[in-house]
């Protein structure tokens, strides 16, 4: 009896953490088709220092292989606003077609994040159910909420090049005593030398 109680005791702990690690870290991942330069923009709720990460990707529609692939001629631009506090503007970002951004709400309300391609032709796209889409796919993952998980992935990554460096640091100390022994060896050879050379010469 007692051992049921603990199982079921375990797994209801276990369906509280999925649930908690659920409600803590939603990711939004968004696929939408744009024309040309044209902008598209989202709404989001925000409470106050929530850290929100975006990684984004634009591809353009090539006709030669009929499908969206990434161009390096494309550069996306994001802009964040607080629609709340008359559109201050916390985010304005030029980057490449791939990359992330993020930001901290610093005060709970609206904000609106917008993204544009720069440099991309407005032609028509893939067809969809006979209706063309946009020249250009965007898509957006979007991780609200999530400092805990984000600090603890970047601690994980300043370990391993913390670590890193100290493998480095301690190869580098090898190559010193190493060059340190190969002087001394040096040094002494060269004073046996006129030893030698007096040997072979007779000469005391």
């Amino acid at each position: 009896m007692a051992r049921s109680r603990s199982q079921v005791s375990s797994v209801s702990s276990l369906l509280t953490l999925l649930a908690l690690a659920a409600w803590i870290v939603p990711a939004k991942a968004l696929y939408l088709y744009m024309e040309g330069n044209s902008q598209k923009c989202f709404f989001e709720d925000l409470p106050s220092d929530t850290m929100v990460v975006g990684h984004y990707n634009m591809e353009h529609w090539d006709h030669n292989v009929r499908a969206y692939v990434a161009d390096p001629n494309i550069q996306a631009y994001i802009s964040v606003e607080e629609t709340f506090d008359n559109d201050h503007r916390i985010v304005s970002q030029r980057s490449a077609a791939k990359g992330r951004f993020t930001f901290s709400a610093a005060d709970s309300g609206e904000h609106r994040i917008c993204l544009s391609p720069i440099g991309a032709q407005a032609t028509a796209g893939a067809i969809f159910g006979g209706m063309s889409a946009g020249s250009v796919r965007l898509t957006i993952d979007m991780a609200i909420g999530a400092t805990s998980q984000i600090e603890s992935n970047d601690k994980g990554k300043l370990q391993d090049l913390q670590q890193k460096v100290r493998d480095l640091n301690a190869r580098l100390q090898d190559i010193r005593r190493e060059q340190v022994f190969q002087r001394v060896s040096s040094d002494m050879v060269s004073h046996r030398k006129p030893l030698v050379c007096k040997l072979g010469s007779g000469k005391f």
